[in-house]
Order: structure tokens, then C-alpha cells, then sequence
């Protein structure tokens, strides 16, 4: 299943989605830019290895990705949920919010791995705790997602809360899946990174109070 958009309106430019989103893409271009061996120390460096942690990775792991693929799934994931989480969060929470989940993620993801030696990469887990807020704030909007039926493909629309949970349980799975492997004999996908994001924005929302001048909105789904 791919989502293609929400049906929850939006009232305010997205700023700072899309400033991420841009960010994230020039910083990708410039790892395109840099051959094999840069590019892995690149990784090594910024990016989360639990086995020799540095606490300025938790940020800088943040704005890496791995491929055109690993990129573009996380920024559409982001511009679909991102622009009615900041809607209602304003610009500047809306950010404070995206880079606490981000860390929060990533804290999940070295107590769940602590001795591996792979570096880890990726806008996932806090676009994981994006997803989760949505959840949280807006669980009856509906996602326009692609379906595949047999050898056909169709769209329709799924209750955000589903598609969502769905997701979340996807990351609890596969993380449980993989306890018991070597750190180099796991995949490339940190689900518990991901699952921490999730559950990190589904409370932290609470947490947080929304904008006032959405307060009284009667779209809004509390």
C-alpha cells in the first residue's frame, strides 16, 4: 500500500516541512556528489553506529539517507503528514517537535542495538513521530492510498487511524523479528527507530499545546 495523500485540509504554508524537505534534498545531492569511499566515512561519521556512539549523531543522522529510494519515500511520507502537524502545532513547535522525535527515535534504536556497528541514516524516526501526531490529532481524515488487486491497481481511501496503527505494528513486528540476529547479519531497516518515533509523537502531541487560532476550527479530529 502507498499513500498518496490525506483528505485533511490544511490553512497554513507548510515552511518548515518544506524547508526540510529541501535541506534533506541538498544534502543527498551533495552525498551523491562524493565517491564510495567518502561517502561511507560520511556515514560512518554523522550517522549513528551504537557501538561507538556520539551524542551529535542523534541531529546529524537525521539529514542522511542512504538512496534516491530511502530519500524519496521519506519526504513523500513528511509532505503528506507533515503539513497539517504544523498546521496545528505552528512553525517554530512544529520543528522543536520533528527533531525531538528525531532523537527520540534514535535513543530507541541504540538501546535496542547497543553493540552494532552499522551506521544508521535516515529522516524515518522522525517522520515516524510525525506520523504518530497525526494519528493522534486527526485519526478520521482519510489517506488516498494505492492498492494492488491481483495483477491491478486501485486507490482508495483508508481511515487514517488504520493505515497508521497498521504501519506502527509493521515496525513492532519486524523489530521483534530481528532480536536474536548479529548486528551485521540485520537488514538495513531500523524498525525500532521507527517504532520509537511513532510512539514518541503519538504522547508527545498531547504534551504539546496546539496553536490557538486552530483551536475552535470544527475540521479538526481530537
Amino acid at each position: 500500500m502507498i499513500p498518496l495523500r490525506d483528505t485533511q485540509p490544511s490553512y497554513s504554508t507548510p515552511i518548515v516541512t518544506l524547508g526540510l524537505i529541501i535541506v534533506n534534498v541538498v544534502i543527498f545531492l551533495f552525498e551523491v556528489m562524493l565517491d564510495d569511499f567518502s561517502r561511507n566515512e560520511l556515514f560512518a561519521s554523522w550517522g549513528i553506529v551504537p557501538a561507538r556512539f556520539q551524542l551529535e549523531t542523534l541531529a546529524t543522522s537525521m539529514f542522511l539517507h542512504g538512496g534516491w529510494m530511502h530519500l524519496i519515500g521519506n519526504m513523500w511520507f513528511l509532505w503528506i503528514y507533515g503539513d497539517n502537524v504544523e498546521d496545528i502545532l505552528g512553525h517554530g513547535k512544529y520543528l522543536a517537535f520533528y527533531l525531538a522525535c528525531g532523537v527520540i527515535a534514535g535513543l530507541t534504536h541504540l538501546y535496542f542495538n547497543p553493540g552494532s556497528r552499522v551506521p544508521t541514516i535516515g529522516a524515518s524516526g522522525a517522520i515516524a513521530g510525525v506520523m504518530g501526531a497525526y494519528m493522534a490529532k486527526f485519526p478520521h481524515s482519510r489517506i488516498l492510498t494505492l492498492v494492488p488487486v491481483f495483477i491491478f491497481l486501485t486507490t482508495v481511501e483508508i481511515p487514517a487511524v488504520l493505515i497508521l496503527a497498521y504501519w506502527f505494528f509493521i515496525q513492532i513486528f519486524s523489530g521483534f523479528g530481528e532480536i536474536g540476529y548479529s548486528s551485521i547479519s540485520r537488514g538495513g531497516v531500523a524498525w525500532w527507530a521507527h517504532a520509537g518515533g511513532f510512539a514518541a509523537g503519538y504522547f508527545l502531541i498531547r504534551l504539546v499545546r496546539t496553536h490557538k487560532r486552530y483551536w475552535h476550527r470544527p475540521d479538526l479530529y481530537w
